[in-house]
């Protein structure tokens, strides 16, 4: 009997399609000309940003569906994805220059979003390692 996958993982499954939705869309530009996907630290533009965005929403649906699936095969991308949000977010602030009307909470919201970003990451990964036994 396939063990259940619970609360916490369905959210977990529902919010990486959100993500890759809007890793799909990156090529329409809709969140305006500064956005765009993150790369080692960098942001890219043009044809890298469509490529890339197209690229890490099907990989974000790989990772859904195995989470979904409850699938062993998921623990491996989960731990990588966790390293690609630790090295976006620690690259990030030393490879991508620094707004210039940057204030307070910009700092702010750069320790938030890098102690939750990198948190929220490496804990689905731990948490689905953790049920590798309950996996198929």
């Amino acid at each position: 009997m396939p063990a259940e996958r619970g609360r916490a993982l369905t959210i977990v499954a529902l919010l990486l399609v959100l993500l890759a939705a809007s890793d799909f869309l990156k090529p329409l530009r809709l969140e305006g000309a500064d956005t765009g996907l993150v790369v080692l630290g960098l942001r890219r533009t043009g044809s890298v940003n469509a490529a890339g965005g197209v690229v890490l929403g099907l990989f974000l649906m790989t990772y859904a569906a195995g989470i979904w699936g409850m699938r062993r095969w998921v623990v491996p991308i989960a731990w990588a994805y966790a390293a690609y949000v630790t090295a976006n977010v620690m690259l990030f602030p030393f490879r991508t220059p620094i707004p210039a009307d940057a204030g307070v909470g910009y700092w702010i919201f750069g320790v938030v979003y890098t102690i939750v970003a990198i948190g929220a990451s490496v804990g689905i990964a731990r948490a689905l390692s953790r049920r590798r036994a309950d996996l198929r």
